[in-house]
Order: C-alpha cells, then structure tokens, then sequence
C-alpha cells in the first residue's frame, strides 16, 4: 500500500477523556509506522503542551501547533520553523474592543511566554503544563512582542456574542476558534491560519499527495484539516458540522476510533 500521513488532533480526538492514548490505538499507529505510513500531531495547543504524546509515540515528523500559527520539527533543527504571529497592534485593538463584553480573562501566548490579563488560578493550572515563562497583569502594558495565539475566556452564554463581534468587526485580519467543553475559551490566531496550512507544508516536505492523507479530529478547529484531507474522519464524539463534512465518521476517542479505522484502511494486521 501506499504511504499515507496520518494527522491526529489530541484533545477528544486522540486523547481519552483522561487525556492517555489507549493501549490499542498506540500499537496501531506503531503498525502504521511499520507499514511505512508517517504519523503527525495537529493541535491547537502548544508544543510544550503536547510534546509528552509526541515523545510517546516516538514521532520523527513535523507537527503542527496553534492551529497553524507554529509548524516546526522538534527533532531536526535544519527543518524551517514556520512561525506566524498576529501583529500586536491588531492584538490591542481586540482587547480594547471587547471591554464591553462580559469575559472572565485574557491570555496572550508568544510560543513558550504565556501572558494572563488577571491572575486566576484556573488559567494557571491550564497553562502550567510545560514550564512557561508566566507574567500576570494588564494586557496592554505587558505584551510588547506579537503573539502567537490569543484566547478571550468568557462564559459559555457569551461566547457567541463575542464570536459574532471579531466577525463583524476584525475579520479582515483574524481567525478564530473555540476550544471544546469544559472550557468556554475563544482562540485567535493571525488571518488564514488553520491546521489545514499547516499541514499542507508537511505533506509537501514529506512527498505525500493530499489524497493519501487521512486527519482525525473531533472540533471546529478541525473543519479545515477534515476538509482539506483526501480523507476526512469525524469522531462520533464531534461536532455536527464536522460530522457533515467528514467522509467517514469514526468510533468516539474513549472506543479506540482512530485504531478501528486505521486497521480497517490501511489492511493492518
């Protein structure tokens, strides 16, 4: 068979509930790995948040962080790092215009710097994974280099207002996104930048035609990606407008969905 890239979003996709890749799924993508397929992340975390699942699944190839904003190769230096952060003067006329909108924090990252608008314990535990460099404090006076990514935490009623505002208002030079439950978080990134980008540079590097790339994904973060593959796979744990534009649908990331597909597609044994 011929070599395939398989992308894997982590959280609800790859990732249990509790946040471990199953016994199943893991020997599976090692039989891929044996069969010659090549193997990437996709996910809208950072590196330092995801590069516990790389180790482990002892991965050699590009991978894709922010949702596009940074494609690097963690194990080969020579390999160019793309980096896309929003300029900072967008990223302070955003702050400014959604003062009047109800939202709980603001948190600025620029790759390994995390900037948080107002000390909350609930942010640092999200973002103490891997060590960041940590400063609280008005957005406006702390961030002084363009960020890579810029998460707005509301509540869940608000998000939608706000979502609708950066359309109507910045549409011109952001994206966005929001993460999925728990968390009622709002992710901005620089205009056109979505995992599907980044992706497309790693198939290029590697030499894979999108029609042999199955991508795995579960949220709205990965609408480009699941589009943009040869083969599109929603988890039965997804979002409805993923499910409707996915060529398959798959078991959900507690049933070992991606294991299932992958050994039904790819004839592993």
């Amino acid at each position: 068979m011929k070599q395939h890239l398989i992308v894997l979003d982590l959280d609800g996709t790859l990732l249990t509930d509790d946040k471990t890749i199953s016994e199943k799924t893991k020997l599976t993508l090692e039989k891929a790995k044996e069969a010659g397929h090549q193997i990437m992340i996709a996910t809208g975390r950072p590196f330092r948040a995801s590069s516990v699942y790389y180790n482990e699944l002892m991965l050699t190839t590009p991978i894709v962080n922010f949702n596009g904003a940074l494609v690097h190769h963690p194990n080969n230096k020579s390999w160019q790092t793309i980096h896309s952060p929003m300029d900072i003067s967008v990223v302070h006329d955003v702050v400014d215009s959604v003062d009047k909108y109800q939202y709980k924090n603001l948190i600025a990252e620029v790759m390994d710097d995390v900037y948080i608008h107002t000390e909350d314990q609930s942010m640092m535990d999200i973002f103490k994974m891997g060590e960041p460099n940590v400063s609280i404090g008005n957005l406006r006076k702390n961030l002084s280099d363009d960020p890579t990514s810029l998460l707005i935490h509301a509540t869940e009623e608000n998000v939608p207002s706000i979502r609708k505002h950066l359309e109507d208002v910045h549409a011109e030079l952001i994206d966005h996104r929001r993460w999925g439950a728990p968390f009622h978080i709002i992710e901005i990134v620089k205009k056109g930048l979505n995992k599907a980008v980044g992706i497309s540079h790693v198939a290029k590097d590697l030499g894979i035609p999108r029609d042999r790339i199955i991508a795995f994904g579960d949220e709205d973060n990965d609408l480009e990606m699941i589009e943009y593959a040869g083969i599109g796979v929603a988890m039965s744990n997804g979002i409805d407008q993923l499910k409707s534009i996915a060529n398959e649908i798959t078991l959900s990331n507690n049933e070992d969905g991606i294991a299932n597909l992958l050994i039904e597609r790819l004839k592993l044994k």
